[in-house]
């Protein structure tokens, strides 16, 4: 199969206008367009995930193998690798992205140990290299696959048995190499098996010992070899394990502070695992933000009837221009971007889905990106949130803050208040939303 039969279309999708109905062709993504002083391209900072649209084969716990890639079976692992990947850097050529993400075992075959891992690992790393070197696209961040394997049931840096740590360390260890040689802007840990299935075979503060050990190591060992990106947590709450240690960007920023890791690991925060959460995504995004910990997104989203992580596409403009909003007044990604961990259906069998399902999601945010610009230059958000704070940027309510005032002053000011509440204003403000999505 040469490279270019894969997918139907040759030349990379091209902006179209808001009037195109062309499924190939952005109507609202225009990556060179102005949006406060920075390019539409440049704010997205779109990548394209390797496992959902080249690994997964689009089963399901009751069903198999639907799409049946070509480079899904055969002899030699190592040349459906590669056959792979020259699909896989087709398609960022078509879809024109600056980033692609990828964990360790979607790209390379495992091996018969860790040592043939790595050595195969190294040798889809070089075909990258070779690749990159003639394309626009980047790494925005590698990860290694720490849940899959059976060796990983009980969890991986919290494992029970210390020699799965260390396979899981040299695991890790390699991925990151193979970030830092492809000049990746971010390392993730996403662990989806650090948690617990029940508390009955469980001793919680030693898994968690072991967890703050484990990225100790690898924010050292990070410095050691000059690697200048963040290490990123993807929070998830469960699924698979019942609780995961990583349960939401609250949970993590615990996590760091007892660990001390402040300021050496940020967040990488996904939609879907938001509201597993029971929060929303901008929530997770706001949090991130007032404690200094946001690094990057995936961009999907969930199902509101099904309680699991569904990982589709993101379309969702209203959900995504809050985000921006909220995105927008910190500045934006710096090393981060929108990492579309995202599936299509597992009856989305045809080659081109993949590119209509990435146009389209990419055109939603676009949309949320603009409507996050007009709400941002009307202030049609930030001014009445600032006037229904306003008493605290005022003399009494700065010095309360600045530890001015003690409890009994600020009792005895009291004593001459009749404070009566005001509204909340909470309906107008969803009404002032609709206007701008």
């Amino acid at each position: 199969m040469s490279q270019a039969s894969f997918f139907d279309l040759a030349s990379p999708v091209a902006f179209e206008g808001e009037q195109s109905t062309n499924p190939l062709a952005f109507r609202f993504y225009d990556k060179d367009r102005q949006v406060m002083g920075k390019r539409m391209e440049d704010h997205l900072r779109f990548a394209a995930c390797y496992w959902h649209s080249f690994t997964w084969p689009g089963g399901d716990p009751f069903g198999g193998e639907t799409f049946q890639r070509p480079w899904m079976h055969g002899a030699d692992p190592l040349a459906l690798a590669r056959q792979k990947a020259d699909v896989a850097f087709e398609m960022f050529r078509l879809l024109d992205v600056p980033f692609f993400t990828f964990h360790d075992v979607d790209v390379a075959p495992e091996g018969a140990s860790l040592a043939e891992s790595n050595d195969n690992l190294k040798a889809i790393t070089d075909i990258f290299a070779e690749k990159m070197e003639s394309q626009k696209v980047r790494l925005l961040w590698g990860t290694a696959n720490l849940f899959s394997n059976r060796r990983y049931m009980a969890g991986a840096a919290t494992n029970p048995d210390p020699d799965v740590f260390a396979y899981a360390a040299g695991q890790v260890k390699a991925a990151l190499d193979a970030t830092h040689r492809l000049g990746g802007a971010n390392y993730v840990c996403w662990g989806g098996r650090e948690g617990y299935e029940t508390l009955l075979n469980t001793d919680m503060k030693r898994e968690l010992d072991q967890l703050g050990r484990f990225f100790s190591m690898l924010v050292d060992y990070k410095h050691k070899i000059g690697f200048s990106g963040p290490i990123l947590i993807e929070p998830k709450p469960k699924e698979p394990t019942k609780h995961q240690y990583d349960f939401d960007a609250a949970a993590v920023f615990a996590f760091l502070q007892k660990y001390d890791l402040v300021g050496e690991v940020k967040l990488n925060l996904e939609q879907n695992h938001a509201i597993l959460a029971g929060h929303s995504f901008d929530h997770e995004v706001r949090y991130a933000y007032a404690n200094d910990l946001f690094g990057s997104l995936d961009v999907n989203r969930g199902d509101d009837l099904l309680g699991w992580d569904t990982d589709q596409f993101a379309m969702d403009v209203k959900e995504l221009a809050l985000v921006f909003h909220e995105m927008l007044q910190h500045g934006g990604f710096t090393t981060g971007g929108l990492n579309f961990d995202a599936k299509i259906r597992r009856q989305s069998i045809d080659p081109d889905d993949l590119l209509i399902a990435h146009v389209a999601s990419m055109d939603a945010c676009a949309r949320g990106l603009l409507a996050a610009e007009r709400m941002l230059a009307d202030g049609a958000l930030r001014t009445p949130v600032s006037e229904r704070y306003a008493g605290w940027d005022g003399g009494e309510g700065k010095a309360v803050l600045a530890g001015e005032r003690s409890l009994e002053a600020v009792a005895e000011r009291a004593l001459g208040l009749d404070p009566q509440p005001r509204s909340g204003r909470q309906e107008y403000l969803e009404g002032v939303v609709n206007r701008y999505v």
